[in-house]
């Protein structure tokens, strides 16, 4: 289940990526990148920290945190602006 997690969240990261690079329009695409980036390294967490590798995990998730943090302030500037 989590690696089918995994999958489609950088797979969506990766097209949403190659959106904004080949349309020029990646302010508007960057939060929707950001918040499946911020996903991806919380399901990679939760799957570090199953695998036993709980220093890698925890920091996953806080780096995931910060990351849907920046995906909502992206969210906020673009609609209020």
């Amino acid at each position: 289940m989590l690696k089918t997690l995994k999958i489609v969240f950088a797979l969506i990261t990766l097209v949403l990526a190659g959106y904004g690079l080949t349309t020029g329009n990646s302010i508007v695409v960057l939060p929707y990148m950001m918040l499946f980036m911020g996903a991806l390294l919380l399901v990679m967490g939760i799957s570090e920290i199953k695998n036993e590798r709980k220093q890698i995990g925890f920091m996953s998730i806080i780096v995931s945190l910060f990351v849907f943090y920046v995906s909502i302030q992206g969210f906020l500037l673009n609609y209020t602006s």
